[in-house]
């Protein structure tokens, strides 16, 4: 799990969210009860014990880090917002800057823009936060076994292009600053 995330965060920040998002969706479905982690969940791994060890105390970190943040029932770690709040400062900077991201992000718009509609007043976050949530939308749909329509599919898809995209400007700032 550890060193999942930690390569998911040095190679691509939307699908780290994205797989910290599951994973504090897979600790709030066990009302973070780590006794039910650790034998429905880390017990089935094929790793070592000593993997097992280091998994278990991953979880364990997480959870208390939940807690102490008040997100146990829903909400996302800080961490987590602060990543998403840079992306949007990137996206801002990009849409005034960058034509190829320009187009890009326009092939997303109307998905975001019905995103916002379908909400129903509901706040989806910012733009960036829509198309995450898309994303780990269209995945639960396919974890849970539902029909994912062509109109999600394509939303999805759109999504996807605006987080790649960001993610490969945030990579070469990373690779830039250190």
């Amino acid at each position: 799990m550890q060193s999942v995330a930690e390569k998911k965060k040095s190679q691509n920040i939307g699908e780290y969210l994205i797989y910290m998002y599951q994973m504090e969706d897979l600790i709030r479905s066990f009302q973070g009860n780590m006794e039910e982690i650790r034998e429905y969940v880390i017990a089935h791994y094929p790793v070592s014990d000593a993997e097992k060890k280091k998994i278990t105390e991953w979880f364990e970190r997480l959870l208390t880090e939940m807690k102490s943040q008040g997100i146990l029932e829903k909400g996302h770690l800080k961490e987590l917002n602060t990543l998403v709040d840079q992306l949007l400062q990137l996206h801002y900077r990009l849409l005034k800057s960058d034509k190829s991201y320009f187009q890009t992000y326009h092939q997303a718009k109307p998905h975001i823009l019905d995103s916002i509609l379908a909400a129903n007043g509901e706040n989806p976050g910012n733009e960036i936060q829509i198309c995450l949530n898309g994303i780990y939308g269209l995945l639960l749909c396919r974890l849970l076994g539902k029909k994912v329509s062509d109109q999600q599919a394509k939303a999805a898809e759109a999504f996807g292009e605006v987080l790649s995209f960001l993610n490969l400007v945030y990579q070469q700032e990373l690779i830039e600053r250190n």
